[in-house]
């Protein structure tokens, strides 16, 4: 286990699974602060903590509270970011602004993903990644997200970036930026919502002993994060044409 820094606090149970080698998921809060209304929002952070439990492994929650970042946080913590007004969404840029002015913070994916870093936590799972906007070309509205990839060692599992974004900008701007992108299962890059977005990815995996290969040797050849592609199920997911007309649209107002 590497030396944290001095401004991140593990809870004892990520302590002793990071001491004891065992599987830590890391998992972001700006879905509980920003993303859902309450009291879902703390429902959808108690349901994602169950679920990784359930696989064997031990979730830890990112959030930044009273001038510390906390790993694996409490329920009562939980429910601060989940009903207080003016917590700040932290990525990068905002880390150390948020710590130093002792701000109520929730993490973004590209901030989850560099205080995982940080902690020595090498998975995270999320919903979807941020990207390059529509119209990125005019206004340079590239997400944080695809950045911090390149810069952390964590390996990020998702149901891939949100359709409304530019696909085709955001798998090329991964791959200026050398982050492997790993469809699980798939050929196709998920969408979030919808399953196929009609973008082939180069690399494929079927089974988790090929992923966990990839990751070591990613790592071992001090690269850093990787992203691996995941369809939402069959069951939830969205069809790409009322969906892709419905952001036509919106962007047209």
């Amino acid at each position: 286990m590497q030396q944290p820094s001095p401004y991140i606090a593990l809870s004892d149970e990520v302590q002793t699974a990071l001491q004891a080698q065992q599987s830590v998921v890391a998992l972001e809060s700006t879905v509980i602060a920003h993303g859902l209304p309450y009291p879902a929002n703390i429902e959808v952070a108690q349901a994602m903590e169950s679920t990784i439990r359930a696989e064997g492994a031990i979730p830890a929650t990112i959030g930044i509270h009273d001038g510390q970042i906390n790993i694996g946080l409490t329920l009562e913590q939980i429910t601060r970011l989940g009903t207080a007004q003016n917590v700040q969404k932290v990525s990068r840029r905002d880390l150390a602004i948020t710590l130093a002015t002792k701000q109520l913070g929730a993490t973004t994916v590209a901030g989850t993903m560099l205080c995982a870093s940080m902690a020595g936590i090498r998975f995270f799972a999320t919903g979807g990644i941020g990207g390059v906007h529509r119209g990125a070309q005019s206004t340079m509205d590239i997400s944080a997200d695809l950045t911090e990839l390149s810069r952390s060692p964590v390996l990020v599992v998702c149901a891939g970036a949100k359709s409304i974004l530019d696909l085709d900008l955001t798998l090329e701007y991964l791959e200026t930026q050398g982050v492997p992108v790993i469809g699980w299962q798939t050929d196709d890059f998920p969408a979030f919502y919808v399953r196929h977005s009609g973008r082939p990815l180069a690399h494929r995996a079927d089974n988790v002993d090929t992923i966990a290969a990839i990751a070591r040797v990613q790592w071992e050849c001090h690269l850093n994060g990787l992203l691996v592609g995941c369809p939402i199920p069959q069951q939830y997911a969205m069809d790409p044409a009322p969906l892709e007309a419905a952001t036509d649209e919106a962007l047209r107002l």
